[in-house]
């Protein structure tokens, strides 16, 4: 599996595009702001979208879902827990931004699901903590995590939003470095990419 990744919008998110390179079939995790230039990475890696997870609601992970789905025909992919979040502007953020955003879900995911996804093996990990509805993606025979905003290179996300829990946050990264093999590669949701084997070592959190 092929992973590239863009950093997009006013909190620079990343958002990733997974292809399978066999088949060529794409999945985009985390669309953040800016559809074209994720459709603009699609076409030069000539790829074929399959999908669209995300790995919560917050608005600068999910503002270029909508054209995206419409573009591709493609369905989107959310925890079931984060339906509200991701129909309320005040719960997702996007009112702060001053661009007030709702999205529907086409396939709400529970944890453990392995959602039928053509040219892809994915586990749905729910890690709440940053948000009710968080999960993380677990791509298993490549061992290749995408955690969203649960997990980051020597840190975690925010617990101070709306449906936040310290509590939860602790049970999800001690769950994550705990379940999963140490090479496992840890894709977040902003700034660099780390390891499992990295986080159980050096990260203070966990």
């Amino acid at each position: 599996m092929k992973v590239q990744s863009l950093c997009l919008g006013m909190v620079q998110t990343n958002c990733y595009i997974l292809q399978n390179e066999d088949t060529k079939e794409v999945i985009i995790v985390d669309p953040a702001e800016n559809a074209e230039a994720i459709s603009r990475r699609i076409e030069a890696m000539k790829g074929k979208p399959v999908a669209i997870l995300l790995t919560h609601g917050h608005f600068d992970h999910i503002m270029a879902s909508k054209e995206l789905k419409e573009m591709y025909k493609i369905p989107i992919y959310a925890h079931g827990a984060e339906e509200k979040l991701l129909a309320d502007p005040a719960l997702n953020l996007s009112q702060v931004s001053g661009i007030p955003y709702t999205i529907k879900a086409d396939v709400l995911l529970k944890d453990g699901d392995e959602p039928d996804i053509p040219g892809f093996k994915v586990r749905v990990l729910h890690t709440p903590g940053h948000t009710e509805g968080s999960c993380c993606y677990y791509f298993y025979e490549d061992k290749v995590l995408m955690s969203g905003d649960t997990l980051f290179k020597g840190s975690c996300g925010r617990t101070d939003f709306p449906t936040s829990s310290w509590t939860k946050m602790e049970a999800s990264l001690k769950r994550l470095v705990t379940e999963l093999p140490g090479e496992t590669a840890v894709y977040p949701g902003h700034e660099d990419t780390t390891t499992i084997a990295f986080e159980k070592r050096f990260n203070s959190f966990v």
